[in-house]
């Protein structure tokens, strides 16, 4: 402990903590240790359902409201000690300047009329440069509000975070491995100081619990500076690669950049255009100030190398918390989704086709779950036969494996091409592609009640496997309109067919004639 931490015991003081941001990539992680270190916390979100189903839910309060509602702001900051503003916008629209300002000044004030003790803000790091990107522009805004604001803050100015699941990490790590030679902007050859994310994590951690009235920006970046293509060699070092050779091109604008980036990586260009625009400068840490105030952790800072293998460890056991995929890519900055981990760290390419019906939901279960074998998959049996025999061809299973039992299927289950790797008997049934595919592959069925209606969902996911996988995709969107459109049609017909049987049934005592797409052939 230092003197700038406020200490009971032996132990840090706890605090009540308001953290905006909570379901992002770092306040999801930042919550449960606060949390552990006996903090009291208060999230702000939008919608309070997207927090239902994070492990550390029953352990916060939750307000619902948006940061543009003043009132619903000052009424999170109510009663609270530190505020942890973690939230930017993803926009590339040209007003999302004006409005971090908006957001940033009604927690400003809510902070100073509530008495709020601390305001620990996390912006970027950025050189002394007269003119710089729209987003690290607007990141240093805000930070000079906050400090300007009459409540002591701790504006944190991170570089690149390394770490499982950030937008950073995926970027340098697709580039990496879908190319094995890389056409690159020149701002490859430029300086970076990439932190590790546990690092970040230690530095608000500590800004928590710093007492006092330190209200100034500090620079916190990892031990290694590097350039961006030494970045990316750097994780091809530790993921087994080969190193890439690196051209760099000078006319990869920021904004066709974004597009080569949002075409070989899962960023969206949405997202790419503010990390690119940000890469555009030598970021380099231009003070330590903060050991004096939040020491280093024990063991030191982690270095980069370090850093990716304990993120590509992280995937490989598939323990990633919390990924850029749950951002929200609206205008306004904004809490991001819950994210679901299984998908952290990965392209991901989905057909999704719902329909509403009038079948009972146990007839639309049923159809559901005789899927496949003998019952085939209700949509162009000629295709889905063809596919089979690709598959075989190249040493895969094929159709011939069908399935156990016509109308039931349990985790585990062979069914084709694929097998049941999840069932929620009356809800949701998920298939993991057995098939030879450059990828990796599902397919989730789902049905619910809406009260007046029933619901059937389905979704194809597929992970893909370098420029391979991604081509693999493209090829078979023609074909998935009309196979997975036609799979979801015939599925609610037939259910609807089952529904009508039964009424029929019951109408004429038990004599109905079966009217079922099965029955008619």
């Amino acid at each position: 402990m230092n003197e700038h931490r406020t200490v009971e015991n032996g132990t840090v003081e706890p605090r009540t903590v308001l953290v905006t941001g909570a379901t992002g990539y770092i306040g999801g992680r930042l919550v449960p240790r606060l949390l552990d270190d006996g903090h009291r916390v208060r999230v702000l979100a939008r919608s309070a359902s997207k927090l239902r189903d994070v492990p550390w839910h029953d352990r916060v309060e939750v307000v619902e409201g948006d940061l543009l509602d003043r009132g619903a702001v000052a009424a999170a900051c109510d009663g609270i000690d530190v505020v942890v503003y973690l939230v930017h916008s993803l926009s590339a629209s040209g007003s999302f300047e004006e409005i971090e300002l908006q957001t940033a000044r009604n927690l400003a004030d809510a902070a100073l009329a509530s008495g709020v003790r601390r305001i620990i803000y996390l912006g970027g790091l950025h050189p002394d440069a007269e003119e710089l990107s729209r987003h690290l522009r607007s990141r240093a805004a805000v930070g000079e509000l906050f400090l300007g604001s009459g409540v002591p803050t701790i504006a944190l100015q991170a570089g690149i975070v390394i770490g499982s699941g950030s937008a950073s990490f995926e970027m340098i790590r697709h580039l990496t491995e879908v190319l094995p030679y890389m056409p690159a902007p020149r701002w490859v050859r430029n300086r970076v100081q990439p932190i590790a994310v546990r690092d970040v994590l230690h530095y608000l951690l500590g800004a928590v619990s710093t007492a006092g009235d330190v209200n100034r920006t500090f620079d916190i970046g990892g031990p290694d500076i590097l350039r961006y293509g030494q970045m990316m060699n750097g994780y091809a070092l530790e993921a087994g690669l080969p190193q890439r050779p690196i051209a760099p091109l000078p006319v990869l604008t920021p904004w066709l950049a974004s597009q080569w980036v949002n075409l070989v990586t899962p960023i969206p260009r949405r997202l790419a255009v503010p990390i690119i625009e940000s890469l555009q400068y030598d970021c380099v840490v231009r003070e330590h100030d903060i050991d004096a105030v939040i020491p280093p952790p024990d063991g030191g800072l982690t270095g980069y190398r370090a850093a990716v293998r304990l993120a590509l460890a992280r995937m490989k056991d598939g323990a990633v918390e919390t990924s850029w995929h749950g951002a929200s890519l609206r205008d306004a900055p904004a809490d991001a989704l819950p994210s679901d981990p299984d998908w952290a760290g990965h392209t991901v390419f989905v057909d999704e086709r719902t329909r509403s019906t009038r079948a009972e939901l146990s007839d639309l279960w049923a159809v559901t779950e005789g899927i496949g074998g003998e019952n085939g998959w209700y949509s162009l049996p000629l295709a889905w036969a063809v596919r089979g025999w690709l598959d075989k061809l190249v040493g895969g299973v094929g159709l011939s494996r069908g399935r156990r039992h016509t109308a039931t299927l349990h985790t585990g289950d062979a069914l084709d091409v694929w097998r049941v790797e999840d069932i929620e008997r009356g809800a949701r049934l998920r298939l993991r592609a057995e098939m030879r595919v450059p990828g990796r592959a599902w397919l989730e069925l789902e049905t619910r009640d809406a009260g007046t209606h029933r619901v059937y969902r389905q979704r194809a996911i597929y992970f893909p496997h370098g420029l391979a996988g991604r081509l693999y995709w493209y090829v078979l969107v023609p074909f998935h309109g009309v196979i997975f459109n036609g799979m979801a049609n015939r599925i609610v017909l037939e259910a609807e067919a089952r529904t009508a049987d039964a009424k029929a049934a019951r109408e004429h005592g038990g004599q109905g004639t079966p009217s079922s797409l099965a029955a008619r052939g």
